[in-house]
């Protein structure tokens, strides 16, 4: 994992941990773990968990998105927002 993808793990980290108490789940490093996992959620694209990812990042999921991450691990959620990250900065160049 390079620097820059490490610096988005620990905050999505950090953002995980604090939803993953609420429901009081097993820290298994998934991230549906910030959802009810014995009450899944109708809809997970505007949601607080999804508000605080965006915020945190500066960026904006869809709801492809948003359904995309549900299913995955930290790792790799940390990638796909370094993805998106360097999407919106191509997109956006100051």
């Amino acid at each position: 994992m390079n620097k820059e993808c490490k610096n988005i793990y620990n905050r999505l980290h950090k953002i995980y941990k604090k939803h993953l108490k609420r429901y009081r789940n097993p820290d298994s490093k998934q991230i549906c773990c910030m959802w009810s996992t014995f009450d899944p959620p109708d809809e997970i694209y505007e949601c607080q968990q999804i508000y605080d990812i965006e915020e945190e990042f500066d960026i904006k999921l869809t709801q492809d998105d948003a359904l995309e991450i549900y299913d995955m691990m930290l790792e790799e959620a940390s990638e796909f927002i370094l993805k998106i990250i360097n999407k919106e900065q191509r997109n956006n160049p100051e």
